[in-house]
């Protein structure tokens, strides 16, 4: 299967509480630990989403 088409397979998605470190953390500019939480995740993956450029349709 290609990673093109969609699948009709269901994955249950067990939800974190949006302020709930996920158990990792990235460094800071000033060297402090900041913990990565969910919401941080959802707003990434939403400023990707707006940054997406679609491919040109092919003929």
């Amino acid at each position: 299967m290609s990673l093109q088409h969609s699948s009709d397979d269901k994955i249950e998605v067990i939800r974190t509480k949006p302020g709930q470190p996920l158990g990792c953390s990235i460094i800071d500019e000033n060297g402090r630990e900041i913990e990565i939480t969910e919401d941080m995740i959802q707003d990434a993956c939403r400023e990707l989403e707006q940054r997406l450029v679609k491919p040109a349709e092919q003929k």
